[in-house]
């Protein structure tokens, strides 16, 4: 950020700690979709995810006397959301509530946002008359959600919300070094699984 947007952003939480109501209207607004589709991606059920989407908000009013300026206000939301999001993960997990929703429903049901910046141009050497883009788009989101946890998480923070390495390794609380690996590993994961989507449905058009 330049000074002058630090200085805004800094002016803009001294509204918060004062718990301005308008203040944090004006935060649910700027941040509501990016964090409900950061949320939705991760644990993958639509009725949990706008629960703790709202818990997210929760949490940041209640402990916005205790961010510092360290980092950017966005990035200590995500670190918010992110961690809301392990610990959901790990009491549905012992709670088993079940597997995720389809993976098609996901990828049609989230705002087109929340795609934006994964690209797998490049990795995939099939000519783009194939499908048109938003096939293409919805075959991307729907492989998202089957890539593993762990990467799945990082690969949202940088290919979706376009977060900085460092940015990343402060919102997970993960090395710099290991937020590039698991990335490298995620990338390789969508590819492929874009690469099978595609595969198959070559061949369901082939039998049509």
């Amino acid at each position: 950020m330049t000074s002058d947007d630090e200085t805004e952003e800094a002016r803009f939480v001294a509204r918060l700690v004062a718990r301005d109501e308008a203040a944090f209207n004006e935060l649910v607004v700027a941040y509501e979709r990016r964090v409900f589709a950061l949320v939705f991606r991760m644990i993958g059920r639509r009725e949990e995810a706008e629960d703790l989407a709202q818990e997210v908000f929760v949490q940041v009013f209640k402990a916005i006397d205790q961010f510092r300026g360290e980092s950017k206000l966005s990035t200590w939301i995500f670190r918010i959301a992110v961690n809301l999001c392990k610990n959901k993960a790990k009491y549905l997990s012992r709670r088993k509530v079940g597997e995720q929703e389809d993976v098609h429903e996901i990828a049609d049901r989230v705002d087109g946002d929340a795609g934006k910046g994964v690209t797998v141009s490049g990795a995939i050497n099939r000519p783009d008359e194939i499908l048109e883009g938003m096939q293409l788009e919805r075959i991307v989101k729907r492989a998202i959600e089957q890539v593993d946890a762990d990467f799945r998480e990082v690969l949202i923070l940088r290919d979706v919300e376009d977060m900085s390495y460092d940015e990343i390794a402060e919102v997970t609380g993960l090395p710099e070094g290991t937020v590039k690996s698991r990335i490298f590993r995620a990338r390789a994961q969508l590819r492929a699984l874009v690469e099978k989507a595609l595969g198959d449905k070559l061949r369901s058009e082939k039998k049509a």
